[in-house]
């Protein structure tokens, strides 16, 4: 068991650890409680590249939470600032949300259909057999492909839905080109979450629902890792790994009970 009193930094999913479609999972109240009485440094990272820090911020109000927008780090900023590392000033076609819309054009990208540096790929709305084929035709003109994550799937109210990975893997397959992926378990993204968080990787808990990207970026990053199954994991789809979380718990409710029964024992 993790000594979870002695942790300095928390980095947390969002989709199936502290929400499920519109509803708050058991738990996160008392959890996000905890962190902020027990001066806890705190960051919501999500793969989720459909929603700004604000609007994840007023989502969040919605279900009774305060948290606010400094604590959220999400796969379209990410994404961006590689884009900015990489080639400054360059241009893009891009089919996803208007969160990742933002975030390209705050670090000073340009919106291309024509003759684009790069063909971008997140979640949303605008996702269309013409605009995959528009984007399929600039690929193989030579523009670069990026995905804001490599999520397969992700959780919904009433089951899963397609996430990056499966919107972009048409496009791969097409142009036989592979994409690269900015969001977890990509090292840059949780490089800058340890760093936004202040804290030493040893001295940070990584907690998700997903072993494939959540534990493996917490794992790979030398942090301790969490996996809850309040979204994607079951006990079972534990054996198809050949790694293991520090810790397995059915919420974040349960890291304030073992806290507080740590705490006890002290």
């Amino acid at each position: 068991m993790i000594d979870f009193n002695k942790k300095k930094g928390f980095i947390c999913d969002m989709d199936g650890v502290i929400y499920s479609g519109n509803r708050v999972l058991p738990g996160v109240s008392d959890f996000i409680d905890w962190l902020k009485t027990n001066g806890k440094e705190f960051l919501f990272l999500t793969n989720n590249s459909g929603y700004t820090p604000r609007e994840l911020k007023q989502r969040l109000a919605r279900m009774g939470l305060d948290v606010s927008e400094e604590h959220f780090y999400t796969s379209a900023l990410a994404t961006a600032a590689f884009i900015k590392d990489q080639a400054p000033g360059c241009s893009a076609y891009v089919i996803g949300a208007s969160a990742l819309l933002n975030a390209l054009y705050d670090v000073g990208v340009t919106m291309n259909d024509v003759d684009p540096d790069y063909v971008i790929v997140g979640e949303g709305n605008s996702y269309s057999l013409e605009s995959l084929t528009r984007a399929t035709n600039l690929v193989l003109a030579g523009a670069k492909l990026v995905g804001a994550n490599s999520d397969i799937s992700g959780p919904v109210e009433n089951g899963i839905a397609p996430a990056c990975r499966s919107l972009i893997a048409p496009i791969e397959m097409a142009t036989g080109k592979q994409a690269y992926f900015c969001g977890k378990p990509n090292p840059l993204m949780m490089r800058t979450g340890l760093k936004l968080l202040g804290c030493h990787s040893a001295e940070s808990v990584m907690i998700g629902d997903r072993m494939d990207t959540d534990i493996i970026s917490g794992l790979e990053s030398g942090m301790s890792t969490v996996l809850v199954l309040s979204g994607i994991s079951t006990r079972e789809t534990l054996d198809q790994y050949a790694y293991r979380p520090s810790v397995v718990l059915g919420g974040v409710g349960d890291i304030v009970t073992a806290a507080n029964g740590q705490t006890s024992q002290n």
